[in-house]
């Protein structure tokens, strides 16, 4: 597997990362705890040294079975979680909380969980309107003194944002979705992070598994699956969306591979501080995934699919109403 730096940070990781999310969280039932961390221990068998997790996810269930599963390798691994939700005395979600003191206490929960002495990168998982962003990257900065925490992270935050966050404490990594699905970040945020020398890690780099061609508009989804109450995911914007699927499947078909490996390896080839973290459940579907890192699409074959691209539309936003407005701030 490849290794790319993660802006100017000197954060190396692997190429492709895993989202361990839906393991746990968000995609149905878990995946039975002895079978994820098989799953995690058989990506980084295959070269994978990049693992995303969040306190949320569960909540708390995958950290800790993130932790289980790298421990004999910890040394090895770089492993990146998230801070910024609160939780009732159920441990169930109940909105944003970025406040200083809840930081602290959500990174010695992390510390615990993930079996560490320290969290390679701490992301805010959604910019707190009611915290200043100078005292997030503040309290990070703290903990990155004290030695619990290597790099900081945003997620799904604006450039304004990340550019108040980055004069107090330069942010090694941001995270957002990106993919032949949802092109936004070429408007402004790339721009920025390749001036301020900030990685980037797109999540969802598969659009939730609808561009593997594997979703159709009959494909039915888990009564759990949070897919359900995303906008594109209704069965009329699945149908209306399928001309992309097709047209990746085309390509690569044209290649000699899957339309997943062209999803992700059109991502690797944006820039070189991309590393995108696909997840998954099925190891066949992981060895797919992995498989992208070793297909070199050249100039050539980005012009055509670019220009391919500008003649579909897609339809559906990618989060439901009360989700968005988290989102960009």
């Amino acid at each position: 597997m490849q290794k790319r730096l993660l802006g100017k940070s000197g954060l190396e990781v692997s190429a492709l990362g895993l989202g361990c999310m839906g393991l746990t969280y968000g995609r149905g039932p878990a995946v039975e705890r002895s079978e994820a961390i098989k799953l995690i221990r058989d990506a980084f068998e295959r070269g994978v040294t990049f693992f995303d997790t969040a306190e949320v996810y569960g909540p708390f269930s995958n950290e800790s079975v993130l932790g289980d599963a790298l421990a004999p390798v910890r040394a090895e691994a770089v492993i990146a979680t998230k801070f910024g939700y609160g939780f009732d005395a159920h441990h169930r979600e109940i909105g944003l909380n970025s406040r200083p003191e809840h930081i602290r206490a959500a990174a010695e929960g992390s510390l615990k969980r993930l079996k560490t002495d320290v969290i390679d990168l701490f992301y805010q998982h959604r910019v707190d309107p009611d915290v200043p962003i100078e005292d997030v990257a503040g309290t990070v900065k703290n903990l990155i003194r004290e030695g619990k925490v290597k790099h900081f992270g945003m997620s799904e935050a604006s450039v304004p944002s990340i550019r108040r966050a980055h004069a107090v404490q330069p942010v090694a990594a941001l995270q957002s979705e990106y993919s032949l699905w949802w092109r936004e970040p070429e408007k402004e945020l790339l721009p920025t992070l390749e001036e301020l020398g900030i990685g980037f890690v797109p999540f969802s780099p598969l659009g939730k598994g609808f561009l593997t061609g594997a979703i159709t508009e009959t494909t039915k989804l888990d009564n759990a699956d949070r897919r359900n109450a995303i906008p594109r995911f209704a069965p009329e914007a699945r149908k209306a969306n399928q001309p992309l699927v097709s047209l990746i499947e085309q390509i690569a078909k044209q290649k000699g591979t899957t339309a997943a490996q062209i999803a992700l390896a059109w991502l690797l080839a944006q820039k070189p501080w991309i590393a995108p973290i696909p997840g998954t459940t099925k190891l066949h579907r992981l060895e797919e995934n992995l498989g992208a890192a070793k297909i070199d699409l050249h100039s050539d074959d980005l012009r055509d699919i670019h220009l391919a691209l500008s003649e579909v539309a897609v339809y559906g936003e990618r989060y439901p109403a009360h989700l968005q407005q988290q989102v960009n701030r």
